[in-house]
């Protein structure tokens, strides 16, 4: 297989797990993933929220992790990367209100180079107009995003993937082990045992 590169876009207040597992798992099998917040550079962090389901009407929030960044916003080039990763959490809500980070989402969509999102990574989806016409899952608040946006909201149960060409979504991070199988189907990684 050909290891790829990856830019996963985060900022403060991203999802803990929806960051570092992801993060984690996509080097582990081979592949070369760049970590960036706009403003940040190489070795600066983003705080992360812990989002927990516990019963009450919408998730609880913990703090996380200092997630530690490992290349500089500053350098990106979409055209540099095989693929997109877009983690949920509180940050992409204010990342979609950066026009260079909505630049980058367009220049991935427009290239058909891959995107992982989970949680509320669709509302950076939304925000770049790439969804028209596409079907993708989000966490359920993000669900009228989605539509506005012109795409069509996939319900599925908290722990499922959705996958339409080369768009991978999840509702939250209890779907990490689908969303991160799908997300490696459609980059073409082979693990063999």
């Amino acid at each position: 297989m050909a290891a790829k590169k990856i830019l996963m876009l985060v900022g403060d207040y991203a999802e803990d797990y929806e960051t570092m597992v992801p993060f984690q798992a996509l080097q582990m099998v081979g592949h070369t993933v760049h970590a960036v917040c706009p403003d940040k550079v190489t070795g600066q962090t983003v705080r992360t929220a812990i989002h927990d389901f516990e019963g009450d009407q919408t998730y609880s929030e913990k703090p996380g992790h200092n997630f530690a960044l490992n290349f500089d916003f500053a350098k990106v080039r979409a055209e540099d990367y095989d693929a997109l990763v877009i983690p949920g959490g509180r940050a992409p809500e204010y990342l979609r209100l950066n026009d260079e980070v909505v630049t980058l989402v367009k220049a991935f969509a427009a290239a058909d180079k891959p995107i992982a999102a989970v949680c509320h990574g669709a509302q950076l989806l939304a925000a770049a107009g790439v969804l028209e016409g596409r079907e993708c899952s989000a966490y359920p608040a993000c669900a009228p995003e989605v539509t506005l946006a012109g795409g069509k909201y996939v319900d599925i149960a908290v722990d499922q993937a959705h996958v339409q060409g080369k768009l991978v979504t999840a509702p939250a991070w209890p779907a990490h082990s689908a969303w991160l199988a799908a997300f490696l189907k459609v980059l073409g990684t082979e693990i063999r045992l």
